[in-house]
């Protein structure tokens, strides 16, 4: 092509040359979404002659480049490809101005002219699976850069032949944005000036398969309410109050401190609430009830409301049916302001198999292990994440330290710890690989956990990591420089197992089953245990907590109201799923929530559901007060039995020590009569006792047999008035 006569008219910009066609291979890849180096070809490059400037604009009518305020038209290539060559120097500060057919011109910066906005640090941790910093190098992120603004987009995709970010600025179309390959990394990334806070936005993925999808982000900090699947960029501007919370959180070890939980289902705690509404209610009912924490099941963005939280597809953004990421912090934050604090679920064992989300994120198991036997998990029809792969393991220590940084969590109850422990879990033989060593431990899951653990607990100092694990795993609270996994805290699922089928007998009978509510003791200082009621426990036809009792409705609630006083003053932490602190009959309904018109004085709640619920406040009141009932939960020096085998009595007593050697006794009458004169062996140490708690008591809804006065020990007894399917609690008379 001939050169024509550059001399630009006066007040032009300088004149195209000639236009510049792509190679067919590259023009080829870029259409199919298969480009890894599209900033090589789109933007502007020194070419000889000039300067080539090349636009992908799908649907465009015009496309001109803007140097020093002069639009030049670019030539069209056909298929949205426009491009000519200027006679520069060198390649000049400039914009483009787009035309459509529908629309007036628009003037952007090129997304092409942009140098990485990805560090090589960043890029050298995400290989290294180190970056405990994750959610700030991948994902959405408005920022500034090279003095634009705009949201720089990437994306681990390390399978993929090419991928384009699409979203609402683009009609859905990505063929305009193609993103380059970071290398090694396997990451993708793209700055696209212009774009902000509130698009919403997917990344579209060509697999090297020549298969193409739409994915939401990994690693997206805000999801669109379902059924929608799209990701939102998202800037945070909330502004915490909480500085003297965090400061003074971990002053006490937890396993040495009060921990009495309160178990909530946001959404069906009160049904239509938002995350602000329920800060409005939420921290003083706790308070109230004097409960030190709540915890969160999961909150983390799930489609479909009837998994719980529990089938997770956004690990980094709050579920949006209750409001904005913001909103949750508001919530956190008031609950901080009252002096309690928050626990959430986190489900790092499975994820969905939605098109949308992780499953086969680049066409290829990604997330989940290649080998089809461990990539599903047999229970739950998920996947579970590949933990030997370093990235995959980085993705979810980032992310426990994440929720804890970001949005200020003070602990992390860990779900189906045991599904990862173990290769053969529900698989039958054929079904499972022994691991190195032939064993069925999964090392891998072992190494994660461990991870996990110490960079949580290295990075937010007073935060409790708390492992739902359900079989005998050694070393599960154990510090992981001795070994152990690292936890906490570990719900005792044996000790709830085996008291609920105590408490499921009729009281003729719990004299064949007394060793299952003094069983736990064996195993009590094995490991910091939790003594969990959770939602788990009320669901799927396993009744409400007083609807598993026995007998008429008086003595359910009697049983009821006795079971807490026995779990509040056994050896271990406290969790109790919501509805049950005011013994609600009926099963949990993640639609409907707790049946709180039972507190109403319309349907005679005073002595039915509102005695039991001034139980619970009791219970946490002299729990909270008294240094014996957590101060050495786990040092067997703080427990003795005083009668542990009046089976035919359906009787336990024991007594609780805190440091100092001050006492509580604790006595429970499984039975439904009153036993009269009841010895028990107490020593003389104490001189007087004073019941100080009991769960017969009138206000509670029981019969009022109680024991106003101080008890003296003689010859190292006492002798008590029991109160029929009751717990005592007594201290040393003042």
């Amino acid at each position: 092509m001939a050169l024509r006569d550059t001399s630009p008219p006066e007040g032009a910009g300088p004149v195209p040359t000639r236009t510049a066609p792509l190679d067919p291979t590259d023009r080829a890849r870029l259409l199919a979404g298969e480009h890894h180096d599209p900033h090589a070809v789109l933007g502007a490059h020194p070419v000889p002659g000039g300067v080539v400037f090349r636009a992908l604009r799908p649907f465009a009518r015009a496309v001109s480049v803007v140097v020093d305020g002069a639009p030049v038209p670019l030539g069209s290539e056909g298929d949205g490809f426009f491009s000519a060559v200027l006679p520069l120097d060198a390649v000049p500060a400039y914009t483009l101005r787009v035309a459509y057919d529908d629309g007036p011109e628009q003037e952007t910066h090129d997304p092409y002219r942009f140098l990485p906005a990805l560090g090589e640090l960043d890029l050298h941790l995400v290989r290294e699976g180190r970056h405990e910093e994750l959610w700030t190098a991948l994902g959405a992120r408005p920022m500034t850069h090279q003095g634009v603004a705009g949201t720089r987009f990437t994306v681990w995709a390390p399978n993929a032949r090419g991928v384009r970010v699409t979203g609402d600025f683009c009609c859905w179309d990505g063929t305009a944005f193609p993103m380059r390959s970071m290398g090694a990394s396997g990451v993708w990334e793209l700055f696209l000036p212009g774009i902000g806070e509130g698009a919403r936005y997917k990344f579209e993925i060509t697999s090297r398969h020549g298969g193409r999808f739409l994915k939401a982000d990994p690693m997206a900090r805000r999801a669109e309410v379902p059924p929608d699947t799209a990701s939102i960029v998202h800037v945070s501007r909330y502004e915490w109050g909480d500085a003297d919370w965090l400061a003074h959180r971990g002053e006490v070890p937890v396993h040495e401190a009060p921990f009495s939980v309160y178990e909530v289902h946001l959404p069906s705690w009160r049904p239509g609430l938002t995350y602000r509404e329920l800060a409005a209610e939420l921290p003083g009912y706790v308070k109230e009830l004097g409960f030190t924490h709540v915890e969160f099941m999961p909150v983390a963005h799930h489609p479909f409301s009837g998994s719980w939280g529990y089938q997770i597809t956004g690990f980094y953004a709050p579920t949006a049916r209750l409001g904005s990421p913001d909103d949750l912090k508001y919530l956190i934050d008031a609950l901080h302001r009252e002096g309690i604090g928050v626990i959430m679920d986190w489900v790092p064992a499975h994820f969905p198999k939605d098109d949308w989300a992780l499953a086969r994120f680049d066409g290829d198991p990604l997330y989940e292990p290649g080998d089809a036997r461990r990539a599903e998990h047999p229970d739950w029809g998920t996947f579970e994440f590949d933990l030997g792969r370093t990235e995959v393991r980085n993705f979810l220590v980032a992310n426990a330290t994440y929720w804890c940084e970001e949005f200020h969590i003070d602990g992390l109850r860990v779900d189906a710890v045991a599904s990862m422990l173990y290769l053969d879990y529900s698989r039958d033989s054929g079904q499972w690989s022994p691991n190195v060593y032939g064993g069925r431990e999964d090392l891998d899951a072992v190494a994660f956990l461990q991870e996990m653990n110490a960079t949580v607990y290295r990075r937010n100092p007073g935060v409790v990591t708390i492992a739902e694990e359900s079989t005998a795993w050694d070393g599960v609270t154990r510090p992981t420089d001795s070994g152990g996994l690292g936890f906490g805290l570990k719900w005792n699922m044996g000790w709830m197992h085996d008291s609920l089928q105590y408490m499921s007998h009729e009281p003729v009978h719990r004299k064949y089953h007394h060793h299952e509510m003094t069983f736990a003791m064996v195993y009590a200082y094995s490991e910091n245990y939790v003594l969990p009621i959770s939602h788990d426990e009320v669901v799927h036809g396993k009744q409400a907590l007083v609807s598993k009792m026995p007998g008429d409705w008086w003595q359910q609630r009697a049983d009821h109201r006795a079971y807490l006083g026995f779990m509040w003053s056994h050896p271990g932490k406290q969790l109790l799923f919501m509805g049950q602190e005011f013994a609600q009959g009926a099963e949990w309904s993640e639609a409907q929530g707790p049946d709180w018109w039972l507190l109403d004085p319309a349907y005679g709640a005073e002595a039915d559901h509102r005695g039991v619920r001034d139980l619970v406040r009791d219970l946490n009141a002299v729990y909270r007060a008294t240094p014996a009932l957590w101060q050495r939960d786990t040092d067997p020096a703080g427990f003795r039995w005083v009668a542990c085998d009046a089976a035919e009595d359906n009787v336990y007593a024991f007594l609780r020590f805190a440091a100092d050697g001050a006492p509580l006794l604790a006595v429970s009458n499984f039975s439904p009569v009153v036993r009269h004169d009841y010895a028990l062996p107490v020593g003389d140490e104490v001189t007087a006792w004073q019941e100080v708690l009991n769960t017969d008591a009138a206000r509670y809804g029981g019969g009022g047999v109680t024991c106003p006065d101080p008890v003296k020990p003689e010859d190292g007894r006492i002798r008590l008035t029991l109160p029929p399917l009751a717990t005592v609690w007594l201290t040393p008379a003042v």
